[in-house]
């Protein structure tokens, strides 16, 4: 479920020229639309998709090779679910920001929802180590900055997830379709919040003293994958999307 479904069977904010393309927040108009006859999966590869793409597969591969270099344990887990995690938010993002016909957008948001269901059922998972992890060692639970952060962040991608598959498939829980359209720009916002979120608490895992002492995992490199990521996924932004002109 994560950072459910933004798009909508009839969505009023997201404002079709006619040309058929929705301009992006930043670059040329048209350069972040599906275009008509092409399969959902050319949007992971789209416009600066490209970069987004790099970015997080730079990211976990610089986690899992510093996992795996290390002796396997059961905190092991916690990074490779984590980081995999995150890995298929991002396609669930990509994959559903181009699209702008209401054909596009009820398929889109149904891969989106897989996407990020998976990704919620990783991210839980490496909570759930964790926890187990410092409940056999008795350590003391979120101490640190990354920890901290990460709590923040799990608190939002479960509120996230549950606003989003519920405003698109029971919007009677909001009163009807038309008030579960009202807040389907801020929920596309805080999608792109969580997001960053995420990236910042992978970051902050470099400073604990386990990164320190055993993965060695440098924080600026965490942070150019961090920052292709973001290149890559905001220049993509609509801004019909949150019925900004």
């Amino acid at each position: 479920m994560a950072t459910a479904p933004e798009a909508s069977r009839d969505d009023p904010v997201s404002v079709v020229r006619a040309d058929g393309e929705d301009e992006p927040l930043l670059g040329r108009a048209g350069d972040a639309s599906q275009k008509e006859g092409k399969g959902l999966q050319y949007n992971l590869i789209l416009g600066t998709a490209v970069l987004a793409q790099a970015g997080i597969w730079i990211l976990v591969a610089i986690v899992w090779a510093n996992i795996f270099l290390s002796k396997l344990i059961l905190f092991s887990a916690h990074p490779l679910l984590n980081s995999a995690g995150i890995l298929l938010v991002t396609q669930g993002v990509l994959i559903l920001q181009p699209t702008h016909s209401q054909p596009q957008k009820r398929q889109g948001t149904t891969v989106h929802a897989i996407f990020n269901q998976l990704g919620l059922d990783a991210l839980v998972a490496g909570l759930i180590v964790i926890e187990v992890n410092k409940f056999a060692h008795n350590g003391i639970h979120f101490e640190s900055p990354h920890a901290i952060l990460g709590l923040i962040t799990y608190i939002f991608f479960f509120i996230q997830s549950f606003v989003g598959v519920t405003q698109y498939y029971t919007p009677a829980l909001y009163g009807g379709e038309v008030k579960a359209k009202k807040i389907w720009k801020y929920h596309r916002a805080s999608g792109y919040i969580v997001l960053i979120l995420s990236l910042a608490t992978i970051a902050a895992a470099t400073q604990t003293d386990y990164n320190k002492n055993v993965l060695h995992i440098q924080l600026w490199a965490v942070l150019v994958a961090a920052v292709l990521v973001l290149a890559g996924i905001i220049p993509r932004i609509k801004k019909q999307k949150f019925g900004l002109s």
